[in-house]
């Protein structure tokens, strides 16, 4: 996340997405709005942007009102909305001169003049300018003439946020923090500079750190003892919290800070520290002298360590939660066989924040009684007909709103480890855009799978092979593609996406129905600038040919079929104009080829092909022209990329030159 604090100096951003508020405490709520801007920023490839004010406008607008209770520090906000994944957080200096911008300028001058949104993602009941006279369909009423598009935060969502804010305080003063942490989605915190105190703790063997906390307007728990972990130097430490006048110590009548930080020693005058409120134990009390105090705390520190530990459960849920969303969906079609062998190993999956999803295609077997009866905590999407893969999987995601999806055949094994790699990869690069681990063979599981294998590849004619596997030679692994690379397309038996690029780049197209269509959806990503990556620090083991099998003609059909309609959508004009004559030349060779082997059923699939991408050209010719308006909205780069595209034919290769294994090309 860059950090803007100077309006002046904002750089030119890329298809900003911008959405407006105080996100005081960045609770639940307010982090279904942020997935939102990010979601829509992945989608049309521009950069999530979030506008907060300081000070809060109210210290401004209303200098005399000293009733704002604020449930985060602005360097708390900071900290918080970090970790949300944000490209950008601009914190606007709120002064009188801004709050008299009326609502023309304050869209024209600052949101357009200093942004140039390409969406303003906002509440319905969202007020701005001067004596808060714009609302949304103001915006809306700029939409066309300033060239951005305001998305909605429907009304159920807003009251959501204000219930949140509303319950979060009204816990926090009741001091039950342990509420507040459920509705957060992380502890209550006070972040403090250690000063100077009159060190009476250390002389009863329970030194405090006392706190300044410098924000006027922050939010206070009463007065008491709480159960807290402690934050210094990014290191977590259990500790316990006293807020209080200190009324067993008669001279001293202020109010102190302080917190016990349980077997820690250092010095840590002057530096800041974090503490994070888990749990009430007690209120303040005026006990008889020094001696009750300390048995007193000696208890205090017995319970909060009793809590502390019970709480290192919820720390290590929430952790796991900051983690990008995974939903694994499997796509079904008759196959309760597969379901039952293969299904619990992917339930076995040891990466937390994920999802499993089965998707029926209309099954007309017992698979769904089979799952509702075995696996009644596994999501069900049901189809109402055979969709194909294409549209099936189309369908089944459109509700979906995980931050990667990956969709696995019902015939794939998975060790318990297999996504934590696949996730690693993404997050450490955004361009990915999809990702394929290493595909073994289920039988022979020494030997790469023909589904995929080592990373996809095409040449210059758009004839797909992998590595590890060209053609029907398929290699045995022996570490020979143990590199994480950019490959040009995705095997669909095991491919992890960016679930708002699937979306916003049309997901698969349905006319392909099944076969190539990762293809052709890797292809776009890749026109656009984006990357597609293999990794082999993950390995899956698929059986392959379980629903259509490799050797059926229907699948010689939709392959050749659907490789003609791969190039129409996605290989340049001029390229097409000698390049489509030339593939029809080779594919009627090898229609010739399966006549001589006696494969009837096979030549008449190849022959049918042509005939269907001929009644189909003016539908993908349209196709073509609109994904050329849409790559042009949302391309992250202007070149594409073709890394994965091979130089000359790889039939010339293989059958002419002999070069059978990826690694002699």
């Amino acid at each position: 996340m860059k950090l803007h604090k100077d309006l002046n100096n904002l750089p030119q951003f890329r298809n900003a997405v911008i959405t407006i508020g105080s996100f005081d405490g960045v609770h639940c709520g307010h982090r279904k709005i942020i997935k939102k801007v990010k979601d829509l920023a992945l989608a049309t490839g521009g950069e999530s942007i979030i506008i907060t004010f300081h000070p809060h406008p109210r210290q401004i607008i209303y200098p005399k009102d000293n009733t704002l209770r604020l449930l985060t520090t602005t360097e708390e906000k900071i900290r918080l909305l970090e970790k949300t994944g944000i490209d950008h957080l601009v914190i606007v200096p709120f002064t009188f001169e801004f709050s008299q911008l009326n609502a023309d300028e304050y869209i024209q001058k600052f949101l357009v003049g200093k942004f140039e949104p390409k969406h303003i993602v906002i509440g319905y009941d969202h007020r701005f300018g001067m004596n808060r006279q714009g609302d949304i369909n103001f915006l809306r009423w700029h939409e066309r003439n300033l060239g951005y598009k305001v998305v909605e935060i429907k009304k159920a969502e807003i009251d959501e946020l204000a219930v949140s804010s509303t319950r979060i305080r009204e816990a926090v003063e009741s001091s039950d923090v342990a509420r507040a942490a459920r509705l957060l989605g992380n502890y209550f915190t006070l972040t403090g500079k250690v000063v100077k105190g009159q060190q009476i703790g250390a002389t009863i063997g329970y030194p405090t750190a006392n706190l300044e906390i410098r924000e006027a307007a922050k939010l206070f728990p009463p007065d008491g003892v709480y159960a807290c972990f402690v934050k210094h130097d990014e290191e977590r430490m259990p500790g316990m919290l006293y807020i209080g006048k200190r009324p067993t110590l008669k001279k001293y009548q202020n109010r102190t800070v302080e917190v016990n930080i349980f077997d820690f020693k250092k010095s840590i005058y002057e530096e800041e520290l974090e503490v994070e409120l888990v749990q009430f134990i007690r209120p303040d009390e005026d006990l008889k002298d020094l001696d009750a105090l300390k048995d007193q705390i000696s208890k205090d520190q017995e319970a909060a360590a009793s809590i502390l530990q019970k709480a290192e459960k919820q720390v290590v849920e929430w952790q796991n939660l900051e983690r990008p969303s995974v939903a694994v969906v499997i796509l079904n079609y008759n196959g309760k066989n597969f379901l039952e062998k293969h299904l619990p190993s992917v339930l076995k999956t040891r990466y937390a924040n994920c999802r499993v999803y089965v998707a029926d295609n209309a099954s007309k077997d017992d698979s769904v009684a089979y799952l509702e009866k075995n696996f009644p905590k596994t999501k069900i999407i049901h189809l109402e007909q055979n969709f194909g893969f294409a549209k099936g999987y189309n369908l089944a995601l459109q509700d979906l709103d995980e931050d990667f999806f990956v969709l696995l055949n019902s015939d794939v094994e998975v060790p318990d480890n297999w996504l934590e790699p696949m996730v690693s990869v993404m997050e450490k690069d955004t361009s990915i855009a999809a990702l394929q681990p290493k595909i073994r063979a289920l039988g022979q599981p020494e030997y790469f799978e023909y589904a995929g294998a080592a990373g996809g590849w095409i040449d210059s004619l758009g004839y797909p092979f992998a590595r590890g596997r060209i053609f029907d030679t398929v290699e045995k692994d022996n570490g020979q593609y143990d590199n994480t690379v950019e490959i040009f397309w995705a095997s669909g038996c095991c491919m992890m996406v960016r679930g708002p690029l699937f979306k916003g780049f049309g997901g698969f197209d349905n006319d392909f129905f099944a076969h190539l269509e990762e293809i052709d959806l890797c292809w776009r990503f890749k026109r656009a600038g984006y990357k597609v990556v293999f990794t082999p620090k993950s390995t899956v083991f698929h059986l392959g040919g379980g629903t259509l099998g490799y050797h059926s003609p229907y699948k010689t059909y939709l392959n050749f079929r659907n490789s003609y309609y791969t190039l129409l959508k996605n290989e340049g004009v001029i390229k097409l104009a000698f390049l489509l004559p030339l593939r029809l030349m080779m594919d009627t060779l090898a229609a010739f080829n399966f006549l001589m082997q006696a494969k009837w059923l096979h030549a008449q699939a190849v022959i049918a092909s042509f005939f269907s991408v001929f009644l189909a050209l003016v539908l993908f010719i349209k196709k073509r022209l609109e994904l050329e308006l849409l790559l042009d909205k949302i391309r992250i780069s202007p070149q594409s990329n073709r890394h994965g595209i091979l130089p000359g034919s790889i039939v010339l290769k293989y059958f002419v030159l002999g070069k059978k294994f990826f690694s002699k090309l």
